[in-house]
């Protein structure tokens, strides 16, 4: 399965092709917990030149969106890095005094760097997001462009361009962003970059005689399926190659969606949100270092040697229950055992994978990590109570009266692996109903835990009451699922996967019965 996962791919095009740099890439440099949105962080010049330096080697451009945090002094240091233009932004919100102050400095900066600085953005999606009249936008473009002599425009989703027609008057070239990952009808990989061309070529029909600059475009190297849009390393790779290739063999402008990873992006769009770079976040290591093979899991080995270390340790558990207590189980006992095994070894990589890349903040943590955890021990637990004939614990026998508990270690354990599976199923499940544009699919570390859940199922017996936390629990998960399959569409194989398994586990629980308190 390994083989198949981490097969690298090879690109006619290296995304980052030593003889020829990318023309240009949007430039942000917050790492760790640093964020933009925290008024006082403020980036030293020093991590802003250590950026810079790096950066001259892939391209001769950086594009900026705003001069607060620090971002001031990027003309200043690349002009003493050298080798770097700047296509300077001017970030702009419904805060009329803030934006007078970031004009007065790009007007400022320009006139002190006109080498450096080769053109103004004034603006980015300012329109998208709703916080500014289009002719409020035009009387300040016009403004900027009264006291430059740099070429200004202005930076949006493609569509607003066209409901916007009057912008175009009042810029020297046009700026539009591509994401085919986002659009409104999302755009596999394979397709993003001929998608890509589309657009440009309709926009150019659109507003002839000025340029179409794309001021974004790439992809993903991590986050949820949209529809059949996958994000992932050989993905971005593909696509960011063959975009660079249409810019070349066609002539335009490009600029990539972004150089480094931006973790506080996560905050506003989920994992997606973070992973856009070229380089990583933390160890700033490029992505795609050129004639290196471009894997989605490089390491592959690691995993498997991991989850081949948990299948024989689910094994070698139900060997020494059995010789604590000598029994003879039946054939479907060890093939249960076989099964948990296998899924969950198989799946503990890209568990792993996931959670490592899916967890943000503490909270991320906590929860992700607790559903791995479940996904470990789920296994191993089954494993002894399938070997000795126990059946899978109710809620009532963990958390019931306490006279009429039927208590030991394995139910204690079992029951509250079961319950932490449960709780982060329903609140997964729920998320993807009310608030799913962000959310991240568990189908991995989900299906570790439910898949030795369901197994041990089949040995509880049929009698007495359905419990209600149980009832509540299938019922949520039911739901939920058969919405999620109609809202994500049949083309997202993490949806269909994931409601898979809501709806083994909705079964499971439901099949619980009361009966094993009321002796």
């Amino acid at each position: 399965m390994w083989w198949w996962l981490a097969t690298p791919i090879t690109l006619a095009r290296a995304p980052i092709d030593p003889a020829e740099k990318v023309q240009c890439v949007s430039y942000a440099p917050f790492r760790g917990e640093q964020s933009p949105l925290d008024a006082w962080t403020h980036i030293e010049a020093d991590q802003i030149e250590q950026d810079l330096r790096q950066l001259k080697e892939i391209t001769g451009c950086v594009r900026t969106y705003s001069m607060e945090n620090g971002l001031d002094q990027v003309p200043a240091i690349a002009a003493r890095v050298g080798g770097l233009k700047v296509l300077q932004g001017i970030w702009l919100s419904s805060n009329r005094s803030k934006n007078f102050e970031q004009v007065a400095l790009a007007v400022r900066l320009t006139k002190q760097f006109p080498d450096l600085i080769t053109s103004l953005v004034v603006g980015n999606e300012v329109l998208l997001r709703g916080e500014m009249t289009t002719a409020d936008l035009v009387s300040i473009i016009r403004s900027v462009k009264a006291q430059v002599s740099v070429p200004v425009t202005y930076a949006d989703v493609w569509e607003y361009w066209l409901r916007n027609r009057e912008v175009y008057d009042a810029v020297d070239f046009v700026t539009i962003h591509i994401l085919p990952y986002w659009e409104d009808v999302p755009v596999r990989a394979k397709f993003a970059a001929s998608h890509v061309e589309a657009i440009r070529e309709r926009m150019a029909v659109a507003f002839p005689g000025k340029e179409i600059l794309i001021g974004e475009t790439g992809w993903p190297s991590e986050g949820r399926m949209r529809e059949g849009a996958l994000p992932s390393r050989t993905n971005q790779a593909r696509v960011v190659s063959e975009i660079l290739g249409l810019a070349k063999a066609n002539k335009f402008r490009v600029n990539l969606i972004e150089s480094y990873d931006q973790p506080w992006k996560r905050k506003l769009e989920g994992t997606v949100g973070g992973y856009w770079g070229l380089y990583d976040s933390v160890r700033r290591n490029l992505k795609y270092p050129p004639g290196q093979p471009i894997s989605n899991f490089p390491y592959w080995k690691w995993y498997m040697g991991a989850g081949m270390g948990l299948c024989v340790l689910v094994f070698a558990v139900a060997g020494l229950t059995l010789r604590r207590r000598p029994w003879t189980p039946r054939f479907s006992a060890w093939l249960g055992v076989a099964i948990s095994a296998t899924s969950a070894g198989s799946l503990l990589g890209v568990g792993a994978d996931k959670m490592y890349y899916e967890s943000y903040g503490i909270g991320g943590w906590l929860l992700w990590g607790a559903l791995l955890l479940a996904g470990i021990l789920s296994p191993i637990f089954c494993a002894q109570a399938m070997v000795i004939g126990r059946s899978l614990p109710t809620f009532l026998d963990l958390l019931g009266p306490r006279e009429g508990r039927k208590w030991s270690k394995l139910t204690a354990v079992l029951g509250l692996t079961l319950a932490v599976t449960a709780v982060i199923a329903a609140q997964t499940a729920l998320g993807f109903v009310f608030d799913p544009r962000y959310k991240d699919f568990p189908y991995a570390a989900l299906t570790m835990a439910v898949v030795p859940f369901a197994l041990l199922m089949l040995n509880r017996p049929q009698i007495g009451q359905r419990p209600i936390a149980e009832a509540v629990f299938a019922g949520v998960l039911t739901l939920s699922a058969v919405f999620v399959l109609f809202n994500e569409g049949r083309e997202n194989w993490q949806s269909l996967w994931t409601c898979a398994i809501y709806l083994l586990f909705a079964l499971t629980l439901w099949r619980a019965r009361a009966e094993q308190i009321q002796e």
